[in-house]
């Protein structure tokens, strides 16, 4: 008699080394305040999202592995096809390829940031698992709070966004494609509260991206992404620098521009803070993200 056909299972595991220190708290606190409603969530220490990866679609969450320098990973069986890419994606979202210590000897030869970067040993910088949705949500939040912009991305993802069914209660929404949102039109999104000016910057990056006119990722020349955005309407320095440091998982991104930056670095000029920075090189985003967190704190400036 042949034996019945094992079912296959529904997800699958995979750990994820990284080098310690690992501050998973505080990177696990920044995507909690960036999350997408539908699409991502932090809970119970964990954070977990859908995935939608060349017409593959499935879910997976992320916690870390107890007494070990890595994380747990676990993926629906459907993301097998593309499990490569999406580890790829989990590692440059989470920074699991950083070196902590370098980072911090560097940027510890600042006597002003010393004691802020060794307050937080092991900060990461936030990645991107997609770089259009990380894109279209910067400019969600141009002139606005982390919340309200938090909101809006939730109710684009609703309006737009491919059903995905993940057993996740509130997880079951992909973030819409450029092709997608290329294809909206303008007052579609003002009727979700997102004003016009931001309504129409959200067309013009989808066509842009969706016809490979803008071409977001890891990249060599950083400087030259940076400058094809800022040739984008609605795209400034400040958008374009921040996406640089997270969606093209650049180090060295420094939005100088960025108001708690400024303030932290005493409202200085431009000029002055791209000089007082230059020493942070090639780790100016882990600088940012010192600075942020120490204003989390209540320091007011370095």
């Amino acid at each position: 008699m042949t034996p019945p056909a094992s079912r296959p299972p529904d997800t699958t595991r995979r750990r994820l080394a990284y080098r310690s220190p690992y501050a998973w708290d505080e990177l696990l606190a920044f995507h909690a305040s960036h999350t997408t409603a539908g699409v991502e969530q932090v809970v119970d220490g964990s954070y977990r999202r859908t995935v939608e990866v060349n017409g593959v679609r499935g879910w997976l969450s992320v916690r870390p592995v107890p007494y070990a320098d890595a994380l747990d990973a676990e993926l629906s069986a459907s993301l097998l096809p593309v499990l490569p890419v999406v580890i790829a994606r989990l590692r440059s979202l989470l920074d699991l390829d950083a070196r902590p210590e370098v980072v911090a000897a560097h940027l510890s030869l600042d006597p002003a940031l010393a004691p802020i970067v060794a307050k937080r040993p092991g900060l990461r910088l936030p990645g991107s698992f997609d770089e259009f949705e990380l894109l279209v949500r910067t400019v969600l939040g141009q002139q606005i709070s982390v919340k309200g912009a938090t909101t809006l991305a939730g109710r684009l993802a609703a309006a737009f966004g491919d059903s995905v069914p993940t057993p996740v209660p509130g997880l079951d929404r992909a973030f819409p494609t450029a092709a997608r949102l290329a294809e909206v039109t303008t007052d579609e999104l003002k009727a979700l509260g997102i004003v016009t000016a931001r309504a129409n910057t959200i067309r013009t990056v989808a066509v842009a991206v969706r016809d490979g006119v803008l071409k977001l990722g890891p990249t060599p020349d950083p400087e030259a992404v940076i400058a094809g955005m800022i040739e984008l309407p609605g795209i400034g320095p400040w958008t374009a620098h921040y996406v640089a440091m997270r969606a093209l998982a650049w180090s060295d991104g420094f939005p100088h521009g960025d108001l708690v930056v400024k303030r932290m670095l005493g409202n200085a000029r431009p000029r002055d803070l791209l000089a007082r920075a230059e020493a942070w090189r090639p780790w100016r985003g882990y600088a940012t993200m010192h600075l942020w967190f120490a204003s989390f704190d209540g320091l007011t400036e370095i």
